[in-house]
């Protein structure tokens, strides 16, 4: 698996025994290559290249693209790259990685990830030195840092069921969004993005031609995602999954799919799978998910994680992982990404009924429109209540509507909130960390704004962290074809009205593979593996026992009045199973996260 940690400065103590420490929280292998002097310590699973005052580390699975570094190995490659390119170095680096390049004689490190963000660097600086690593645990474990928590990742925690970055959980520590590097010289720290995804905004009248080149690109991506590789490939039954264990299945005439279902009302959706698997002759291994699964996947979640993460879809992806790592296999296929780049979220479509409001006249909406919905009296009346909240909606501007239904969002937060802890943070925070990515994208239309979105939020900080994590504890190595750079360039092409065409998503994707996959999965809605946790909770006498003891422990933290964890418990119990369902889990996995650190 890919890790690498290592410092600059910070010259005291037992540099041995500190980079003992670091790697001693690394949740893989640990880095096979090491070295630590008074200077400098780092550890990388790929070799190391230090060559007189520089050195670089470099962990993933880089593609170079420079002639002049042809025969490299990946760490001297980037040293190359760094003496003729500075900070463009990331420039000329494509799939999956994270490097560290340091400098000794200009007291100078440069870090960098890769541009959907599957690679992780974290980092804490400062005027005497800088610490990183790939895990926020493992910056935490330097004695120049600390394990001190950060109320604010807390809150964003309890917010986006993740710390996103550039935050981390731990004071002081911070993390690069996707294709950004981080130059420290000196005691100064500069940030800077080397590449962004170019969006085209106007209309197209090529569609043959562009699907044409879409079904290629394709082909080439999952051709470069499983290499030389034996790979299996998980599979929901989705488009995106689907779509690539039948590429696969295409290329090597063999392909072992995975497939988790769930004995639940409105859960499982194993039969899509079974009609991809039928399709394209796949060899398909079944599971379905027992309550005692999730009891037993809770301390793998916690225990794996470098901060707390609540994806409760985290579950299903950990047995399916497992299974294709008890077959022998040591590579897997997602399908992760397709709907955050080509506009596959129900959301995309909801957003555009209330974006509609926003072309009316201001003065129209202000003077006539507005006034007359809320008339005293008319509130009761179905047609006027409705009218009233499509207003209230659409009178909030994007992303923060989106926001709208996240539970938080929702909530007092006075009353939901220990005092001492609101009065640490920003609850304003979170809108602007969305508000900072979703005004950043190359684009003036909002689909495509909130495509770059997502990327960020839901890929980087979500998904690919749950499906990397995940897969690293069973033991595999996984890659997301659909996410390969080419694609996303190409994705960046693809119109607005190609990506959601109405109320349709995914237009484009689905019609270009139309007669290549299964109608009835590019006609289904979207799914994927959803998780009946909040129902289990409920249910099962052993999940149910051991969310009581945590929520006992959890009341005690400081962070959410005991009162409210109690009403959430009960409208659990009582009430919405699923809804509340989402909320236990967060505090539940949060409980285990810190106790599995003694925190």
């Amino acid at each position: 698996m890919h890790r690498l940690a290592g410092w600059f400065g910070h010259g005291t103590g037992d540099v041995v025994e500190i980079l003992e420490g670091m790697l001693s929280h690394c949740s893989v292998a640990r880095p096979a290559h090491s070295h630590a002097d008074p200077d400098w310590g780092m550890a990388a699973d790929q070799a190391l290249a230090i060559e007189g005052d520089l050195a670089a580390l470099i962990t993933g699975r880089p593609r170079i693209d420079a002639p002049e570094c042809a025969g490299l190995p990946a760490a001297a490659a980037i040293l190359e790259l760094w003496r003729r390119h500075g900070r463009e170095t990331p420039r000329h680096i494509h799939g999956g990685f994270a490097l560290a390049i340091l400098d000794r004689r200009a007291r100078e490190v440069f870090l960098a990830i890769d541009r959907i963000g599957d690679g992780r660097m974290t980092f804490a600086s400062g005027a005497r030195g800088i610490v990183f690593a790939s895990q926020a645990d493992m910056v935490a474990a330097h004695p120049a840092v600390g394990r001190e928590l950060d109320p604010r990742a807390l809150f964003d925690y309890l917010y986006f069921y993740s710390v996103p970055a550039p935050g981390a959980v731990f004071k002081g520590v911070e993390k690069l969004l996707p294709a950004q590097w981080a130059h420290w010289r000196d005691g100064r720290l500069d940030r800077g993005f080397y590449w962004a995804l170019h969006y085209r905004d106007a209309p197209r009248h090529d569609f043959p031609e562009q699907a044409d080149r879409f079904r290629a690109l394709l082909r080439d991506s999952v051709a470069r995602a499983r290499g030389d590789d034996e790979a299996a490939a998980f599979l929901s039954g989705g488009t995106d999954s689907s779509t690539v264990c039948g590429v696969l299945r295409e290329q090597t005439g063999k392909v072992q799919a995975y497939s988790i279902g769930f004995d639940a009302n409105g859960f499982d959706e194993i039969e899509y799978a079974r009609i991809a698997a039928r399709r394209f002759g796949l060899d398909l291994t079944e599971y379905y998910l027992k309550p005692d699964d999730i009891v037993e996947a809770i301390p793998i979640i916690a225990g794996h994680y470098d901060e707390p993460f609540a994806n409760e879809s985290a579950v299903p992806a950990y047995f399916c992982a497992r299974l294709a790592a008890a077959d022998g296999h040591r590579v897997m296929l997602a399908g992760d990404g397709g709907d955050e780049i080509f506009g596959g979220n129900a959301r995309y479509a909801k957003q555009k009924v209330f974006e509609i409001w926003q072309r009316v006249p201001a003065g129209l909406r202000a003077h006539l429109i507005e006034p007359l919905a809320n008339l005293p009296g008319l509130g009761g009346l179905a047609p006027f209540r409705k009218a009233q909240s499509y207003i209230r909606q659409a009178n909030i501007p994007l992303p923060e509507r989106m926001e709208s239904y996240n539970y938080i969002y929702r909530q007092p937060l006075d009353q939901m909130f220990e005092a001492g802890f609101l009065g640490a943070i920003d609850t304003g925070r979170p809108a602007a960390l969305l508000k900072e990515v979703y005004d950043r994208a190359d684009t003036t239309s909002y689909i495509n704004r909130m495509l770059h979105l997502d990327i960020k939020f839901t890929l980087a900080d979500a998904d690919l962290r749950k499906v990397r994590g995940m897969t690293e504890a069973a033991g595999i190595d996984v890659r997301y074809p659909l996410l390969d750079d080419a694609m996303m360039d190409f994705s960046g092409e693809v119109p607005p009205d190609w990506k959601v065409k109405g109320q349709y998503l995914r237009w484009f994707f689905k019609n270009a593979l139309r007669g290549f996959l299964p109608d009835e999965i590019i006609d289904k809605s979207k799914h994927g593996f959803g998780l009946p946790f909040g129902i289990w909770a409920r249910e099962h006498a052993p999940l149910r026992e051991r969310i009581e003891d945590r929520l006992s422990d959890f009341r005690r933290r400081g962070l959410l009045r005991p009162a409210y964890i109690d009403h959430v418990r009960q409208e659990h119990m009582t009430g919405h199973a699923t809804y509340f369902g989402k909320m236990i889990w967060v505090m539940l996995i949060l409980e285990e996260w810190l106790q599995a650190r003694k925190l």
